[in-house]
């Protein structure tokens, strides 16, 4: 029983970690927060999508801006479509986590 009691507070910091986004369809999607980056005085959210049971893990993040909002939240996401801001984004990324996480670089 003592094993038990030992995971509980593992699993709440894991579930510390996740947020909730609504999609472009209204759909909530899960996400684990792994990085919070700023890149000229802008943040960025480094985010892996969470994968649930019998669906595939691509493995790939989000990378989405923060702004301020005026809802209860304070803050909002939104999408960077500039190439050269997310390429700038996730090298910091990668250079802090390199220790940490196994990346593979995408040839096509």
């Amino acid at each position: 029983m003592n094993n038990e009691e030992n995971n509980i507070p593992e699993m709440d910091e894991e579930l510390d970690n996740i947020i909730v986004l609504n999609d472009e369809n209204g759909k909530e999607v899960k996400f684990e927060f792994l990085d919070l980056v700023e890149l000229d005085s802008e943040e960025y959210v480094i985010l892996l999508p969470v994968v649930e049971e019998g669906e595939e893990d691509d493995g790939e993040v989000v990378i989405l801006k923060v702004e301020d909002s005026e809802s209860e939240d304070g803050e909002s996401y939104v999408s960077v479509d500039d190439e050269e801001v997310l390429s700038k984004v996730f090298e910091i990324f990668k250079e802090k986590f390199k220790d940490e996480f196994n990346f593979v670089d995408d040839e096509e």
